[in-house]
């Protein structure tokens, strides 16, 4: 379920919604650090800023989602989305995971302006949003069971644990964008989870002209590959070392 083993092509063929968000986010955030004047402008006009925003700049609500501070901003919110957001995708179908992503982190920055009184408050990030993504599989964790398995509801668990609790010993973090993401995401659960489908491998498979016959012929001379069994362990290992050295990281 979060095992990527798609190939580039393949990812971007079955994943486009999430594909374009990630290629999107990363091309705004080249744009601003390598194009002066125009990055500039794109940056001062998009950026969540609590006293532009109660002047009726109401496009900040929804512009800092694409923006991003830093490379490691960038890449970890990227390899998030990259990681998680596919299942969902496939799951929810393309206009609901949209509608999720967009309603998480717009709520996110709705409240971030409400609950923040400082005027110069500035946020950026799509942090909101993933977390938002995160509170939907929390909310099929405990009342939708069906729709994953235990293996991947422990990692949920373990992740938003180490996700929430990072959120108020890091610095420079949007603690109500990430809270409020959350919740929005586990309180959209009930309705979009309606009708979905627990995630399933095998629709990311490429027909081959045996398929047209359901039946391949060299399927039993394809070799086994015993290190298949060792890859989800690895995975899990190498995020959760990951996670920690960025959370480690900003300690210094």
């Amino acid at each position: 379920m979060f095992l990527r083993t798609e190939s580039f092509r393949d990812f971007l063929k079955f994943y486009p919604v999430v594909s374009t968000i990630v290629a999107f986010q990363i091309i705004i955030w080249l744009i601003v650090g390598l194009v002066p004047g125009l990055g500039d402008w794109i940056y001062t006009m998009g950026v969540g800023w609590n006293g532009l925003i109660s002047q009726g700049e109401y496009w900040r609500l929804v512009t800092p989602i694409f923006l991003h501070s830093g490379f490691g901003h960038i890449i970890f919110n990227s390899f998030s989305l990259i990681l998680f957001a596919p299942a969902l995708e496939q799951m929810l179908g393309k206009i609901k995971f949209l509608v999720v992503y967009f309603i998480t982190g717009i709520a996110a920055n709705i409240l971030t302006y409400i609950v923040e009184p400082d005027p110069y408050y500035l946020h950026v990030g799509a942090s909101g949003a993933i977390f938002g993504l995160f509170g939907l599989y929390l909310f099929m964790v405990f009342f939708e069971k069906k729709l994953i398995d235990p293996q991947n509801a422990r990692l949920i668990l373990i992740i938003s644990v180490i996700g929430l609790v990072m959120t108020f010993f890091r610095s420079n973090i949007n603690v109500a964008g990430h809270l409020f993401g959350f919740i929005a995401g586990f309180a959209l659960g009930p309705v979009i989870l309606r009708n979905a489908q627990p995630f399933s491998p095998w629709k990311n498979r490429r027909k081959t002209k045996n398929d047209e016959f359901g039946f391949d012929p060299n399927r039993w001379n394809k070799k086994r590959y015993r290190y298949k069994p060792y890859l989800k362990p690895i995975f899990f290992g190498i995020l959760i070392i990951l996670v920690l050295l960025g959370f480690i990281s900003s300690l210094f």
